[in-house]
């Protein structure tokens, strides 16, 4: 779903399963599922500490929507282990089991966007540099900070790009 919002937006983007798939990538999309899963993938094919060093070398913006943004998090309450580049800590599940998923209407550039929250996590603890984007009902669900955005819902399950062209706009830039 990422490439097709990608691909909304007229840029030809591709999967990243291997540390040389990241050569010549400026961006990079953490995406939803499983965290754990996603944890083991990431491990697996190597790739916690290129992402690492490459975000904090500011040679690659990352965005994670739901899991990927618990991977980016600094805490998510034990495991799975996270990349700890997020200033935020984030609670996994907080909306409750996939039954209790939903789709909840935020305003983004001062127009609606339809966010589809499955399973969802929720921002817990916010660091001073990072940037809220997003509430529902008062409670954070996008943040932005250096080479980062983070949503606890899923952009690319709706036609609307807004959030993924918004991400491009994001520069990566050294970590302080």
């Amino acid at each position: 779903p990422h490439l097709a919002a990608f691909a909304r937006l007229a840029l030809a983007a591709r999967p990243v399963r291997a540390p040389a798939d990241l050569d010549g990538l400026t961006h990079l999309v953490l995406p939803g599922g499983e965290s754990t899963t996603l944890h083991h993938l990431l491990t697996l094919f190597g790739l916690w500490e290129p992402l690492r060093a490459r975000h904090r070398a500011g040679t690659l913006a990352l965005f994670g929507t739901c899991a990927g943004a618990i991977l980016l998090a600094r805490d998510c309450g034990g495991s799975p282990p996270t990349l700890g580049l997020l200033d935020a800590a984030i609670e996994r599940n907080a909306y409750g089991r996939q039954v209790d998923s939903f789709v909840g209407e935020l305003e983004l550039e001062g127009a609606p966007f339809p966010a589809v929250f499955i399973r969802a996590p929720r921002f817990t603890d916010i660091g001073s540099d990072v940037r809220v984007l997003a509430r529902l009902a008062d409670i954070p669900v996008a943040l932005e900070a250096t080479g980062i955005l983070a949503t606890t819902f899923h952009p690319e399950l709706t036609d609307d790009p807004r959030w993924h062209a918004r991400f491009l706009g994001l520069a990566a830039r050294p970590a302080r």
